[in-house]
């Protein structure tokens, strides 16, 4: 039987720039770290968010919770700088990776 299910809104706070690097594009991407506050648990855990700006466009794309972990967030952007990705193939390039990270766990545990 299905039911209702609240859940708490939950806000990044207190975000900083970890890492921040500028390409040859003229397209900056960075590493941004923030306190995730879920207000229905009251609880607070770390986030790792991905941002790209374009100089050039001002076209800007972010994703403030990207992980929980810095070395995913870290090992994605480089994919981006790697691949000269503009702020628009960003989230289909988080996909991506999120489907090649659950790929690559589940044959580790065949």
């Amino acid at each position: 039987m299905f039911g209702l299910v609240r859940r708490g809104k939950c806000v990044i706070k207190d975000k900083s720039v970890y890492m921040e690097v500028f390409g040859e594009n003229r397209i900056a991407y960075r590493v941004i770290t923030g306190l995730l506050e879920d207000s229905a648990s009251e609880l607070q855990r770390t986030t790792y968010g991905i941002e790209a700006e374009d100089y050039r466009s001002g076209e800007k794309e972010i994703i403030v919770d990207f992980s929980g972990n810095i070395e995913d967030a870290v090992d994605f952007t480089e994919m981006l700088i790697s691949k000269k990705a503009k702020p628009s193939q960003m989230y289909n390039m988080a996909l991506n990776y999120l489907y090649v990270s659950i790929w690559n766990k589940n044959l580790l545990n065949l």
